[in-house]
């Protein structure tokens, strides 16, 4: 039962990642938040990777071929498709507060699901679209709407802009792996995990650097809790390619959804944030969607 530890722990993970991120994007615009989530998870995914290594050898060597383009264009994709979910993630903190903008975020098992069925061919069950529905209707209300006369748009559009990116990052991520054929599954977990946040960091080094240095500059400044921001962000990764190399995926992302818990938690006695009785309504339909859809 060890993957319900793994899976809890990544998802307190990711509800600290995100409220740092918060906290950084006070002082730090969207890009740098973003960078700061990838920053120093480079060295611990390759600490990682060596310490799978040494106490998980394996017999065969690897083949350079599984390195070839298309594992490469996967990994680009989830890596443009990470840096632009989360910074939309990042502007809906500046527009709404934390859990409302974790929850719009939580849009991506709906969005997934839509996706596999209008692109990858996927079935869904009734009770699959009964969860799309559900889902639906969370991101109405978390989009602050009570009608859709008041309904804001550029949250809806923001929220459902990273829901989208980080849904498609979640596909390709899979379809990264399965290129490294000749691995068992954690260590391919491993390798892609590195190659993601490695081209991710380069990516963000280079155009900031070029464009944006004063981001560079303002992250130095908050480099403690850039450092906060990059830890919780490797430890949730971990949790969730640990998990899952453990347990099937669908119980994995179901238990997973206590993230929101944990939001709603950290929103309260942290950030000291108040939500209306139609913010709460929205956290827990979000996560009765995202459920309905993965056991769909």
């Amino acid at each position: 039962m060890i993957w319900i530890l793994f899976t809890v722990m990544a998802a307190l993970m990711q509800a600290w990642r995100n409220a740092f991120q918060k906290q950084l994007s006070s002082s730090v615009d969207a890009y740098g938040v973003t960078l700061a989530r990838f920053i120093c998870a480079s060295p611990l995914a390759v600490i990682y990777l060596g310490l799978l290594y040494h106490f998980e050898p394996i017999a065969q060597a690897m083949s350079v071929s599984s390195f070839g383009a298309i594992f490469w264009l996967d990994i680009g994709i989830v890596a443009i498709s990470q840096i632009a979910a989360t910074v939309l993630m990042v502007k809906l903190f500046q527009q709404k507060n934390y859990a409302i903008g974790v929850g719009l975020a939580k849009s991506e098992a709906i969005l997934a699901a839509i996706i596999g069925v209008t692109v990858l061919g996927v079935h869904l069950s009734l009770l699959g679209w009964l969860g799309v529905l559900i889902g639906a209707v969370a991101v109405f209300l978390l989009s602050g709407a009570r009608s859709m006369a008041t309904l804001s748009w550029p949250t809806l559009w923001t929220g459902l802009g990273s829901g989208l990116c980080f849904a498609i990052a979640s596909l390709m991520v899979r379809q990264a792996s399965l290129q490294l054929t000749d691995l068992p599954f954690l260590h391919r977990a491993a390798w892609v995990l590195l190659s993601v946040i490695s081209l991710q960091t380069v990516l963000l080094l280079v155009w900031l650097g070029l464009k944006r240095p004063h981001t560079l500059k303002a992250m130095w400044q908050r480099k403690g809790l850039t450092l906060q921001v990059s830890v919780a962000s490797f430890l949730g990764s971990l949790g969730w390619f640990s998990a899952m190399s453990l347990q099937s995926v669908p119980l994995v992302k179901t238990l997973g959804q206590i993230e929101v818990l944990f939001t709603l938690m950290i929103s309260l006695y942290f950030f000291k944030e108040k939500l209306v009785k139609t913010d709460h309504a929205g956290l827990w339909l979000v996560m009765l969607g995202a459920v309905l859809v993965i056991w769909a």
